[in-house]
């Protein structure tokens, strides 16, 4: 795998549209979308929704174009790099969540935000981070399929395991949404998958056309988010939930890698476990906060899903740099000393006999 012809060897991409109706954006860009667009006019909100679902649909594909048919089949035969990605996934975030409430001694209310965070999926910002880690995309895109279709059946019961005597956060699991989201996942990467398929050529342009288009969205939505809530986000930044939102996703990240690595996965593999892993789908914490409490119980803690994606993206960007950095260096150091091989020997003697 690691030798094979990678379409994101040279692309360096620097990715939750609030849910509206039935439709979710899983990607970072939108996760901002989630708080700011409620406090637009509904023509704006309208006008932001159908940009972020066609920004979705163009990254999608996108990183549909970076996989390979005979890849994915061997993933589904040979699932041990999705069933460890399922247990990481679902096991390490929620017990982290929980013993981080039980560490800093939340309240009631501070305690279900947090733990809710903890129980979600991994959405398609993993996919968009394991592409500039130049992990495995093809079992990226296979991994997030699996734990958004899981999400179905283990948010439920992890809310009920780690929430119990909340039964408005047990009823609030957005079914449909989780739905939606899937398929807004699997029906764009499909289209991606096919022209890959039918016309390689075109892929890698396809794919540098989208994830350019997928940046500019992210800067964008990421300056009218901090005109809209830049100063309500603060309310929620005390001391105890900031630690929280960044000891989360490094925890994901750290365990996701240290569990693949001990299941003998290559580095691609342990680099896109990481992600996916640490990476939360903030637009489904968002979602159920807003279906189990009414504004006036959850006040400024709405926000919490905001401060953390900005933690999580920040953590994954310092731990990007530093692999291209040290990808960089090694390569160097590769070059600056070869051997020369027999058949350099050869055209060296060659020459000299001229």
């Amino acid at each position: 795998m690691e030798g094979t012809v990678d379409h994101t060897a040279d692309l360096f991409p620097g990715s939750d549209m609030w849910h509206n109706s039935s439709v979710l954006f899983n990607v970072t860009a939108a996760n901002t979308s989630s708080v700011f667009t409620s406090m637009m006019s509904p023509v704006m909100d309208k006008a932001i929704n159908l940009l972020l679902i066609v920004v979705l649909f163009i990254t999608m594909v996108s990183l549909g174009c970076t996989m390979e048919v005979s890849k994915i089949k061997r993933h589904m035969v040979k699932p041990k790099g999705v069933m460890i990605a399922v247990v990481a996934q679902y096991g390490v975030m929620p017990l982290t969540a929980f013993c981080l409430v039980k560490v800093f001694q939340l309240d009631e209310i501070t305690s279900v935000v947090v733990l809710i965070c903890g129980c979600c999926p991994g959405g398609s910002l993993s996919n968009i981070l394991a592409l500039a880690l130049r992990g495995d995309m093809n079992l990226s895109i296979v991994m997030t399929s699996c734990s958004t279709l899981l999400a179905l059946g283990m948010m439920p019961l992890l809310l009920y395991l780690y929430c119990q005597g909340f039964s408005n956060v047990q009823n609030a699991v957005p079914y449909v949404d989780i739905i939606v989201s899937l398929f807004m996942i699997l029906i764009p990467c499909g289209a991606g998958i096919l022209i890959n398929y039918y016309r390689p050529q075109y892929a890698k342009v396809i794919t540098k056309v989208g994830l350019t288009i997928m940046m500019i969205s992210v800067v964008g939505i990421g300056v009218l988010a901090s005109i809209a809530i830049g100063g309500s986000i603060v309310t929620v930044l005390s001391p105890a939930l900031l630690a929280i939102g960044a000891l989360m996703p490094f925890i994901g990240y750290t365990f996701g890698y240290i569990i693949s690595s001990l299941f003998g996965l290559n580095q691609s593999e342990r680099r896109t476990i990481a992600m996916e892993t640490g990476c939360q789908n903030i637009q489904l914490c968002s979602t159920i906060l807003k279906m189990a409490y009414p504004p006036a119980v959850i006040g400024p803690l709405f926000l919490f899903p905001m401060v953390y994606v900005s933690l999580q993206l920040l953590e994954a960007a310092v731990l990007i740099v530093l692999f291209r950095c040290h990808q960089r260096f090694t390569r160097k150091e590769k070059g600056t000393y070869e051997p020369a091989t027999t058949e350099d020997k050869l055209k060296e003697l060659g020459e000299g006999t001229v």
